[in-house]
C-alpha cells in the first residue's frame, strides 16, 4: 500500500511539473495578435527657397459731403489705376474691397468716406515695382502693403527634393534605433509624411507712401521662404 501511494505521489509531482513547464514555455511565447515591437522614429528636412512672387495692395480713398461726389472720385481713380496697369501685362491686378461710410462728429456737417483696393501679384518685381511706383506718383493710390512667398510650382519643386531627403534621414535613425535596441532588423511600419512653409503668403509689410510726385520707386527685397517636411513613422524591429 505504502509502496502505492508513493507511487501516485511521484506522478502526480512529475505532471504537476510538467504542467509548470507548459505553462513557462506559454509564457515566453509571443501571445497570439500580440502586436511585433516598434520603435517611433522622426527625420526632418529643410530647404531655402528665394520668393518669386509678389502680392501689393493700393486703394484709393476720397471724403466728401456728397457720397455720390466720394465714390465719383474713387471710381475714377481705380478706372485710371486698371487703365495704366495695361501696359505691365506681366502684373495680374484685380478690384478688391469696396467701403462707404457714413462720418459724423458733433460740431462739424455729417460727411462719406469711399475706398476701394486693388491687388498686383507678379514674379516680374522690377516691373511690379514700377508699376506701384506709378499708381502712386501719378495715380494718387496709397499703398496699404506689400508681401512675398513662393509660387506653387517652386514649392512643390522644393517639397519633392526635401521630401527624399526626409526620407533617406528617417531610414538611417530607424536602422540606428533597431541596432541600438539589440535587434537584428526591422521593417517598415506605418510612415506619415507633412509638409510645412511655402503654403501661404506672408503677411503684407507696410511701406511707406510716397510723399510727392517723382519721388524714390518703391524698394524691393524679396527674401527666403523655408520649407520643410517631417517624416514620422514606425520601424518594425525583428
Amino acid at each position: 500500500m505504502r509502496s502505492q501511494l508513493c507511487s501516485g505521489w511521484v506522478r502526480s509531482l512529475a505532471a504537476a511539473s510538467l504542467a509548470l513547464a507548459a505553462v513557462d514555455a506559454r509564457a515566453q511565447m509571443p501571445m497570439p495578435g500580440a502586436p511585433p515591437s516598434s520603435v517611433t522614429v522622426t527625420a526632418t528636412a529643410t530647404a531655402t527657397v528665394a520668393n518669386d512672387r509678389l502680392e501689393a495692395s493700393l486703394r484709393a480713398e476720397a471724403e466728401n459731403a456728397n457720397p455720390a461726389a466720394a465714390a465719383s472720385q474713387v471710381n475714377a481713380s481705380i478706372a485710371a489705376a486698371l487703365a495704366d496697369a495695361k501696359a505691365y501685362p506681366e502684373v495680374k491686378i484685380a478690384t478688391a474691397g469696396y467701403s462707404t461710410q457714413q462720418i459724423t462728429q458733433k460740431g462739424q456737417p455729417t460727411r462719406w468716406h469711399v475706398t476701394q483696393s486693388i491687388t498686383l501679384e507678379a514674379g516680374d518685381f522690377a516691373r511690379a515695382a514700377t508699376l506701384i511706383t506709378r499708381l502712386q506718383d501719378q495715380g494718387g493710390l496709397l499703398l496699404s502693403g506689400m508681401g512675398f512667398s513662393i509660387s506653387e510650382t517652386a514649392r512643390r519643386k522644393a517639397e519633392d527634393g526635401v521630401t527624399q531627403e526626409a526620407l533617406r534621414s528617417w531610414q538611417v535613425r530607424a536602422e540606428q534605433a533597431a541596432r541600438g535596441l539589440g535587434f537584428g532588423g526591422w521593417r517598415v511600419g506605418h510612415v506619415t509624411v507633412q509638409t510645412s512653409g511655402g503654403g501661404s503668403v506672408y503677411p503684407l509689410m507696410r511701406a511707406q507712401v510716397m510723399a510727392s510726385p517723382g519721388g524714390a520707386p518703391v524698394a524691393v527685397e524679396a527674401g527666403t521662404t523655408e520649407v520643410t517636411v517631417t517624416v514620422s513613422g514606425d520601424a518594425v524591429l525583428q
